[in-house]
């Protein structure tokens, strides 16, 4: 594996630098064609304040220099990975974005492994019973799970599982005011990630389920699978190492693409559950013109999403030795 799949990796990182510097770049530019800035803010929430110490702030704060200028220490900056510093909560970019960081993967990830777990259960159950009943109460549940906007979903699951039940919490990371560790503590951050989770997950669920029935049956007809079929393979063996290995090829460029949705569609999850994320620190950070944190967090989502992107290639890659010489 490593000899096809490790060169073609270190290969495509290459190919992406310049994609993520073209971001740092059009990001840098969007938000300097935004109107108002840290300043007006600070002077709103203050009761107002002169024109002459907004601008004397402003200086303080180089916003008076010319955009090129202000890139030009931004890179500057970067260069010696420093992204500056927050206006708005007075630390440090960096320790502010890594500290939510490791919340919102949790989310991303546990709502993507769910989506491909669930998704691929229920494609491979419709593929197999296609055309008789199972399937068509799989192709309805299927297209509830399509239709319903996360957000309300997120509000119905605190409803059942929260408020009547009392199962689950329904707002945080961890329970305030407890001091847990060892298996008390991470049962207690399960517990409060589980409706979040599930809510990020419950769309993409339909859609995996969809791809991979669709692959499914499309393969069904290949001379590959009569062949196995005709060496008497049984049908386990060839679901296994034929059917579903090469179903999973679109399933796995996919899920490369809804990891960026997933993180940038995490905001509206994390505000319905008060979940302490990147999504929330974004609105945060844009409610504040915070210009210097928004970079920073746009910067580090731009990279996390073409490593992604690159370890779902060389995923391809091992799935189908074919794609090597492309």
């Amino acid at each position: 594996m490593s000899q096809g799949v490790f060169p073609s990796l270190r290969r495509r990182l290459l190919h992406m630098a310049p994609t993520v510097f073209g971001i740092l770049v059009l990001n840098f530019l969007l938000l300097q064609s935004v109107p108002g800035d840290v300043v007006d803010v600070l002077a709103a929430e203050s009761g107002g304040a002169s024109a002459e110490s907004m601008a004397l702030l402003r200086e303080q704060l180089g916003l008076t220099a010319s955009w090129w200028q202000q890139f030009g220490g931004y890179l500057a900056d970067l260069a010696r990975f420093d992204l500056g510093m927050s206006l708005r909560f007075n630390m440090p970019v960096l320790e502010l974005i890594l500290s939510r960081l490791p919340n919102t993967l949790l989310l991303v990830g546990g709502g993507l492994l769910l989506a491909l777990a669930l998704g691929l259960a229920m494609g491979v159950a419709m593929a197999v019973w296609a055309g008789r009943w199972p399937e068509r109460v799989l192709s309805l549940l299927n297209l509830l799970l399509y239709s319903m906007p996360g957000f309300w979903f997120g509000l119905m699951v605190i409803l059942v599982f929260s408020v009547t039940l009392g199962w689950l919490p329904a707002n945080g990371h961890a329970t305030i005011g407890q001091s847990l560790s060892g298996g008390d503590w991470l049962w207690d951050r399960l517990r409060h990630a589980v409706l979040p989770i599930v809510t990020l997950a419950t769309f993409f669920i339909a859609v995996y389920a969809r791809l991979i029935r669709a692959a499914m049956l499309d393969l069904a007809g290949q001379d590959f699978i009569r062949t196995a079929r005709a060496k008497g393979l049984s049908p386990a063996r060839i679901l296994l190492r034929h059917h579903l290995r090469n179903a999973l090829l679109p399933v796995t460029t996919m899920a490369g693409m809804h990891f960026a949705a997933l993180f940038g569609g995490a905001a509206v999850t994390e505000s319905v559950f008060g979940w302490p994320g990147i999504g929330r620190l974004t609105l945060e950070a844009v409610l504040a013109r915070d210009f210097n944190l928004l970079l920073g967090i746009l910067l580090l989502s731009s990279l996390l999403v073409v490593v992604i992107n690159a370890l779902v290639d060389a995923l391809q890659l091992w799935l189908d030795p074919r794609m090597r010489d492309h």
